[in-house]
């Protein structure tokens, strides 16, 4: 299975970055964060650093969809126009 699968890989990937978010108990993580914990689960272990891109990619689906966040300098960044740093987290339940 790669990582360009998109078929098979992004469910897996959305799954395991929702848990990751939801394991950091309402903290937002940057990417590379979230590539090293779910690294193991996802890649068999392998290199985190091919993962940024499909998490990022995945990012800005779920935060289309309303799943997550996408923070930039610590306020919410559109998910259709971001650059640079980011960090997720889950919506708030305020």
């Amino acid at each position: 299975m790669s990582l360009s699968d998109s078929t098979t890989s992004a469910p897996s990937l959305e799954q395991a970055l929702l848990a990751a978010l939801a394991r950091a108990g309402g903290k937002t993580l940057s990417a590379p964060e979230i590539a090293q914990a779910i690294a193991p689960a996802i890649a068999g272990g392998g290199e985190w650093h091919a993962l940024l891109t499909p998490i990022r990619r995945t990012a800005v689906d779920l935060a289309r969809a309303g799943r997550l966040v996408i923070y930039r300098k610590g306020k919410i960044a559109d998910p259709n126009d971001f650059r640079g740093v980011y960090r997720l987290g889950l919506p708030r339940q305020d």
